[in-house]
């Protein structure tokens, strides 16, 4: 006999896209043997989590007092079918489709213009799910006029314009939603300014005694978005001066906040107080961490800590005890901005504009070099541990420091220090000019500069010439130090509103350099 077939309309993540999935819901009833037991298959590539929502499907309908199964046959096929569905995501669209076949009178067509996702609990409640944003953003480029996701997402796609938000708590609200027995209003649209508004920053650079020569590189490092490497010993304040970068950051931009919005969405970071990032992340993972953990991997790929840190920053510390191979693999993300991933169904690329900040000991007793305490490492002891860190990867750091020991005299002063607020200013004027400069290439900083822009925005005089290039004979520095040196000078002169590069910018530039050949090597 003739079955009921409904078609709704849900999404899958990809990445850190998604991708519209189509369920659709067939129901056939009882044979003409009279056998009454049900069956409910689903087709489509469903992983484990999906072909047990029938189970919490059916009950969920059960108590919230709907039709059940009746016997017969049920099929739900998740097109396309060459596409992995993972996740409980698809549990309220089920139901709903299920539903719909077994209540007469029911306009299906309601469901032409949603997209509908949410796990449900076996009471019939609706639980949150990840990458809402994602699928909000799917759901408006389809030409979906509503998403029906669940309550505590809500709040979280408000940031998506151009399509109605409504987030439902139950199974049953969801139903009287569609029906128009109770229509619910669509969440208001909530701008990233408002979101900022919500949160501060708990941290600031005033907390930090001295270390004003750390403080300057620093500033230089988030003036152009360059990586940074403190080399000091234990205590010294590497870790606090860390913390604070994205402090001095300029805010994020809209469409930086919806991006990094969609990664931490998609791995399950946001929480109720901060459904949105309106600030730039800080991410700090521990050196026991593996290639798929910082770079991202599994068998359907997920990001990693330097996808996750995107548009914020990523902080090692201890660098030197990251496992080495690990450590090879930020060669991509740090020159590139992004991460591939490859498997056999096909790859996967995840958006990696990090700034990194670095910190370690000079060996590994953590007082080599220093004045009052005495190195226990042997020589042999210190080659191997700074050995540790590839040179490849020491160039592809702009800035190199040294976090000297604060003395008594420094950390019992009263005198205030300079704010993040004070700082964040002078290094918004500086990306302003970066901004205005790289426009028609789109770029936002001197650290993603193109050797072919390189030539033509960081033009030196015979003066900074000729340092530059004593520094490279007698150093060695390579071709791609040299590229560094001119791309820090560039955000000194734009930190002094200079529109040429001096002699005291190269040699500046220089300093932040010497580090990789006279204490790394």
């Amino acid at each position: 006999m003739p079955g009921e077939f409904t078609r709704v309309y849900s999404a899958a993540l990809r990445g850190v896209d998604a991708v519209e999935v189509e369920l659709e819901v067939n129901e056939t009833g009882p044979s003409g043997s009279g056998e009454m037991q049900a069956v409910t298959v689903i087709v489509g590539l469903p992983d484990t989590a999906v072909r047990e929502s029938r189970d919490r499907v059916w009950t969920a309908i059960a108590n919230s007092a709907f039709p059940g199964s009746l016997g017969g046959r049920t099929t739900v096929n998740l097109a396309p079918a060459d596409l992995k569905k993972e996740g409980p995501s698809f549990d309220l669209p089920m139901a709903l489709g299920m539903i719909s076949n077994r209540v007469a009178g029911f306009d299906k067509s309601v469901f032409d213009r949603c997209t509908i996702v949410g796990e449900l609990a076996l009471d019939g409640g609706v639980r949150s799910v990840k990458g809402i944003l994602s699928i909000a953003l799917a759901a408006r480029s389809q030409g979906r006029e509503e998403v029906i996701i669940p309550a505590e997402n809500a709040e979280e796609a408000s940031i998506v314009a151009g399509i109605r938000v409504v987030g439902v708590s139950s199974l049953q609200q969801a139903w009287h939603h569609l029906t128009g027995l109770q229509r619910l209003l669509p969440v208001r649209h909530r701008t990233i300014e408002e979101f900022r508004c919500d949160q501060t920053y708990d941290i600031d650079f005033s907390d930090v005694k001295g270390q004003h020569s750390v403080k300057r590189a620093v500033e230089v490092a988030a003036a152009g978005g360059h990586n940074i490497l403190m080399v000091g010993p234990p205590g010294t304040g590497k870790s606090m001066l860390a913390k604070r970068v994205a402090t001095v950051m300029p805010p994020l931009t809209s469409e930086e906040a919806i991006e990094t919005t969609r990664i931490h969405s998609i791995c399950g970071l946001l929480d109720a107080r901060h459904s949105v990032l309106a600030h730039r992340p800080f991410r700090s993972p521990h050196h026991t961490i593996s290639d798929a953990g910082l770079l991202g991997g599994g068998s359907n790929p997920t990001p990693g800590e330097v996808s996750i840190a995107h548009h914020g920053v990523l902080f090692l510390d201890e660098l030197p005890e990251f496992n080495r191979a690990t450590l090879e693999v930020m060669r991509q993300p740090l020159e590139d901005g992004r991460v591939t991933i490859s498997r056999a169904a096909g790859s996967m690329t995840f958006p990696a504009q990090f700034m990194l900040v670095a910190a370690m000991n000079p060996c590994p007793c953590g007082y080599y070099g220093d004045p009052k305490r005495e190195c226990r490492c042997n020589p042999m002891q210190i080659t191997r541990y700074r050995q540790r860190i590839s040179g490849p990867l020491l160039d592809r750091i702009d800035i190199h420091v040294e976090v000297p020991n604060v003395d008594y005299r420094q950390i019992s002063s009263t005198a205030p220090e300079e704010s993040s607020a004070e700082i964040r200013a002078r290094v918004m004027a500086a990306r302003t000019l970066q901004q205005d400069r790289y426009r028609s290439a789109g770029l936002t900083s001197n650290s993603a500069l193109s050797p072919r822009l390189l030539r033509q925005h960081c033009v030196i005089d015979s003066e900074a010439s000729g340092l530059l290039e004593h520094a490279m004979t007698n150093l060695n520095f390579s071709a791609r130090a040299h590229d560094r040196i001119l791309k820090v000078a560039r955000t000194l002169a734009d930190l002094a509103g200079l529109d040429n590069i001096t002699a005291n910018h190269v040699l500046e530039a220089i300093q932040y350099r010497t580090l990789d050949r006279t204490l790394l090597t």
